[in-house]
């Protein structure tokens, strides 16, 4: 009797996927002092830092800067404010600001055709995209796919920096705070926080395409997305990833009344401030 095996993540015409070492070491170096020292030392002052920290380089930096700023160009900002934001995203310690819209540009062309890779779909376990998703990369056969993000994104020189130091601006933020706290506000500022904001977003990401409310499904599209309430307050309107599927160029994903979109919140700031304008939203019928 022949074993059923796993298919393979992705067809050799479309890429490869590769076990990335610096990004697995990456996550545990993180992880593990994080559990080990920095939650038995975690004070009402670390604490308190760790989530403005999160803050400002999880929603202003990923949901505001990268995603919803430069990969769809939900707004428009001069480069100081752009460039400000998405330097917040570096400290957030998820990666390189480019290997992430490359990414982000290839999963979407493909979850959005019907013969999408496995490793793209959400039809598998929860434990194989912890592998597949924070211990591998993928490797683009070819650049199809990166004609979905703005032109010139790639040249930016800014981005092109960032993305071959953006560790070291990490660890130059903990230097900061060992200096000012110790190796307990290291241990629950950085490594706790990164490790934290690394797991939140693949959780995020996976659970908002397999359990949730779909409003809207996409014609052709292998993926569409689900709405799940309470991870997309906490993910700061990401979890309202239904939403985005449909109208992936709105700077609004929680569409709602209830749907809390704390990105949303601080565009509106932001624009009432004169950081940023021509915002791009779309509403969702309050009884769709």
């Amino acid at each position: 009797m022949s074993r059923k095996t796993a298919p393979a993540p992705v067809p050799p015409e479309v890429g490869q996927v590769r076990f990335d070492v610096f990004k697995s070491l990456w996550l545990w170096a993180m992880l593990l002092p994080g559990v080990l020292f920095g939650i038995p030392s975690v004070t009402p002052v670390t604490l308190t830092v760790s989530l403005v920290m999160a803050f400002l380089t999880l929603c202003l930096g990923h949901s505001v800067g990268l995603h919803r700023g430069y990969i769809h160009r939900a707004y428009e900002a001069n480069p100081v404010v752009r460039g400000g934001l998405i330097y917040l995203f570096v400290l957030s310690g998820l990666g390189g600001p480019l290997s992430w819209a490359r990414l982000h540009a290839v999963r979407d062309h493909w979850q959005n055709q019907l013969d999408c890779p496995p490793y793209f779909a959400y039809r598998h376990s929860l434990a194989r995209d912890f592998l597949w998703n924070l211990h591998c990369r993928f490797d683009a056969a070819d650049e199809r796919a990166l004609s979905r993000l703005p032109p010139g994104l790639f040249e930016d020189r800014w981005l092109q920096f960032l993305e071959r130091t953006w560790p070291l601006h990490v660890l130059g933020l903990a230097a900061v705070v060992f200096a000012l706290g110790g190796a307990d506000a290291v241990a629950v500022c950085i490594c706790a926080r990164t490790a934290g904001g690394i797991l939140g977003h693949w959780f995020v990401g996976y659970a908002a395409h397999v359990w949730g409310e779909q409003l809207q499904a996409l014609p052709g599209a292998t993926e569409s997305g689900t709405n799940v309430w309470l991870l997309g307050v906490l993910s700061f309107g990401e979890g309202f990833h239904n939403n985005h599927h449909v109208y992936p160029g709105s700077a609004r994903m929680g569409m709602r009344a209830h749907e809390l979109d704390l990105g949303w919140g601080s565009l509106r700031v932001m624009e009432a401030c004169g950081l940023i304008h021509s915002l791009r939203a779309w509403h969702r019928p309050a009884a769709g």
